[in-house]
């Protein structure tokens, strides 16, 4: 019976039956065979990739059944939501495949948020088409085609529904706040980010789904979807890195320990540890880097992707020539020497 995740959520539909997202408080990563058991016993899991739509009697059923194993999580998220007339969907994922369903798509998105994949840990091919777009408000979520009603009605009570955006994606923190984070403007951080604990990220700062920190960082700039921050890396004001969806392809863009991104700075290609990249210049896998050693002497011209991945690396442009150029740290002298040979 063993699985690879597993969610109880609830769930918000349109007026004609369409789900529309799932909220999953309490997501799990390879499940216990007993707690599989218990819903193929309780709820009528048959095993695959499957969600289900729970009745009251099966809640209550499920919620003796987790008790009974020791599932007080689960348990207690029973006991909350008893009586919702919101639909309960029990989410199973037997193995990590292609999303098929919406409650699907939302339960990887919460697993990333939770912290308990990191990107690029989940399948997540063909997800823009299980999910819809939807108006995200101050009353939750509600589907396009009921939106003008449900704002006519609101207004002919006095209120005002106030649209925060519409989109496939909610922002996270309506899902999930990872522990030891601050979040200036939680709507710049999409479900699905993976914020790592002690990450700060600021009023312009922006995290993608399958994105996000390891640890420690300052995000000050844009953190596109797939892109990696390793632990100690600072993201300056106004700089952006490259996502796959923007540009960026197959190579996963990312960025090394302790490294920073200057302000206004860009990254095009993957950046190793304890590197830096002067403000306001934008590097890609095609840019032509002037390599020179520790006394400022021209070594080599390539092109930027020969160095992704490597260490210790200084990015700038020179303000007399316009041109990029880069030097190893001072301290890291046996950098230069691979630096050196490789070119």
């Amino acid at each position: 019976m063993s699985s690879f995740a597993f969610g109880l959520g609830i769930g918000t539909k349109s007026s004609d039956g369409e789900l529309l997202e799932v909220y999953y408080n309490t997501p799990l990563l390879n499940p216990s065979d007993a707690l599989i058991k218990a819903v193929a016993d309780k709820a009528g899991y048959t095993g695959g990739n499957q969600a289900i739509e729970l009745t009251a009697a099966q809640l209550n059923d499920l919620e003796a059944a987790f008790l009974s194993i020791d599932a007080e999580d689960q348990a207690e998220i029973v006991e909350i939501c008893k009586g919702t007339h919101q639909p309960m969907i029990l989410t199973v994922l037997e193995t990590d495949a292609d999303p098929e369903s919406t409650s699907e798509v939302y339960l990887k998105l919460s697993l990333l948020s939770h912290r308990l994949v990191q990107p690029h840990g989940l399948n997540l091919n063909g997800m823009f088409g299980k999910l819809p777009n939807v108006a995200w408000t101050n009353e939750g979520a509600i589907s396009l085609a009921d939106l003008p009603k449900r704002q006519l009605a609101a207004r002919a009570q006095g209120r005002i529904i106030d649209v925060h955006s519409v989109d496939k994606f909610p922002k996270m923190a309506n899902y999930v706040v990872p522990a030891g984070t601050r979040l200036a403007a939680t709507s710049r951080i999409r479900l699905g980010a993976h914020v790592g604990e002690g990450t700060t990220v600021m009023h312009e700062g922006f995290i993608n789904f399958n994105a996000g920190t390891m640890g420690v960082s300052m995000v000050e700039g844009r953190i596109s979807a797939g892109v990696v921050v390793g632990n100690g890396s600072d993201l300056g004001g106004g700089c952006s890195t490259m996502g796959t969806l923007s540009g960026g392809n197959n190579v996963v863009i990312s960025v090394g320990e302790n490294c920073l991104l200057g302000a206004n700075a860009g990254l095009g290609l993957p950046l190793g540890d304890r590197c830096t990249i002067e403000a306001g210049l934008y590097i890609t896998a095609s840019s032509k880097v002037t390599v020179l050693d520790d006394q400022n002497n021209e070594v080599s011209t390539v092109k930027a992707a020969e160095l992704a991945g490597k260490p210790d690396l200084l990015f700038r442009r020179n303000s007399q020539t316009g041109r990029i150029e880069v030097k190893t740290n001072k301290s890291a002298i046996e950098l230069n020497e691979e630096l050196h040979a490789h070119n």
